[in-house]
């Protein structure tokens, strides 16, 4: 068949590539963020915090241009060739993968801007607060409490991840930092 032949071919990514996504992903997953800070535990609540930890990422590679180009589509891609993976194994068919993943990758390239615009605002993080409020909690009414964490934690990530070696990152090794912790007050 013609299309066996155009298809049987899927594009290969490197450890490096693959365990940068993992190590993403993994991040995304840790339980506090549903628990504690009132990131809906859906599909759309971890897709959203995968978006979040992908952009510390993207960033990062970014600061190193033509150096890492490349690896940074590889992990884009891998990144949309998991999440086509996921929507196909809860049984979106291709008609409707056709218009959920130009969508999802739009709505990342928003994130990506928003997010940015509130890590260069000084503004007692009122921009930053405002995305994550229209992104990532989307349809939760967060507390304040919650997007300032979602804030700090946000603007961690992003300086966690300037102090980190660009070869490092290529060689597929990345330490993302604790989730924020909700303050108790037995202390």
């Amino acid at each position: 068949m013609i299309f066996s032949k155009l298809f049987k071919n899927k594009p290969a990514f490197t450890e490096e590539v693959q365990a940068i996504y993992v190590a993403i992903v993994n991040q995304s997953r840790q339980e506090e963020f549903y628990l504690n800070f009132e990131v809906a535990d859906t599909v759309e609540g971890r897709f959203d915090m995968i978006l979040l930890h992908a952009f510390v990422v993207m960033r990062k590679l970014k600061t190193a241009g033509d150096k890492t180009a490349n690896f940074a589509q590889a992990v884009y891609d891998l990144m949309f060739a998991d999440m086509d993976q996921n929507l196909r194994e809860m049984g979106v068919g291709d008609m409707g993968l056709a218009k959920r993943v130009p969508k999802m990758a739009e709505a990342f390239y928003g994130r990506i801007e928003a997010y940015e615009a509130g890590l260069m605002a000084y503004d007692n993080d009122a921009t930053l607060k405002a995305a994550l409020d229209r992104n990532l909690y989307r349809k939760t009414i967060a507390s304040d409490e919650s997007l300032s964490a979602m804030a700090q934690y946000l603007r961690q990530e992003a300086k966690n991840l300037e102090g980190q070696d660009i070869d490092a990152l290529l060689s597929g090794n990345i330490t993302f930092g604790n989730p924020p912790s909700r303050k108790t007050d037995d202390a």
